[in-house]
C-alpha cells in the first residue's frame, strides 16, 4: 500500500486535528511539569496499585529502587518531551509513537475491567473504556491523519528537505 504523503485537509479538519494535537500536548506537558516540580513525586504508588495480567511486571518495577528511579525519570521527561513536541508540532511522529507506548503502559497498569479494585481513587466507573484508552485512540488518530507538516514546526523541517 502506497503512503500518501501529500494529504490535503479542509480548513476545519486541519483546525480540529491541530486542536487535538495541542490539547493532548498540553495534557502531557502539564502532567510532566507537575511531577517535575514535586520533590516527593514517585510512580511507586501507581505501580504497586497495578492490577491485571501485567501486575507482577509493574510491581517488579516498583520493588527495585534503581529501576524505579529510571521509571520516574523516564515518566517525567517522557511526558514533558512528548507534550512539548505535540504542542509545537515538532518531531510529532516520534512524539506520537512515544505517547502511544506510554498510554499503553498506563492502561495496562490499571485496566478498567470488572473485578479489579484499586486503592487509588478513580474518577468514575469504567468498563473497558476509560480516559487513558480514549486519549490513546486520539493519539493514533493523529498518527493516521498527520497535520503537523501543515501547522507546526515539522513544516519547517520538511520544507527544507
Amino acid at each position: 500500500m502506497k503512503k500518501n504523503t501529500s494529504q490535503s485537509y479542509s480548513a476545519i479538519q486541519l483546525f480540529w486535528l491541530t486542536a487535538l494535537r495541542v490539547l493532548i500536548g498540553w495534557h502531557f506537558l502539564y502532567e510532566g511539569l507537575v511531577k517535575l516540580v514535586n520533590p516527593n513525586w514517585s510512580s511507586v504508588g501507581y505501580l504497586v496499585d497495578s492490577r491485571g495480567f501485567m501486575q507482577q511486571f509493574f510491581e517488579w518495577l516498583a520493588a527495585r529502587p534503581g529501576t524505579l528511579q529510571v521509571v520516574d525519570f523516564a515518566n517525567i521527561w517522557g511526558l514533558i518531551l512528548i507534550g512539548a513536541g505535540l504542542l509545537l508540532g515538532f518531531l510529532t511522529k516520534p512524539a506520537l509513537w512515544a505517547a502511544t507506548v506510554m498510554l499503553g503502559f498506563y492502561y495496562l497498569s490499571h485496566p478498567p475491567f470488572v473485578g479489579l479494585n484499586y486503592n487509588l481513587p478513580t474518577e468514575g466507573s469504567y468498563l473497558i473504556v476509560n480516559k487513558v484508552l480514549i486519549e490513546l485512540v486520539a493519539v493514533v488518530v493523529l498518527m493516521v491523519f498527520p497535520a503537523s507538516r501543515r501547522i507546526g514546526l515539522d513544516r519547517l523541517i520538511h520544507k527544507s528537505k
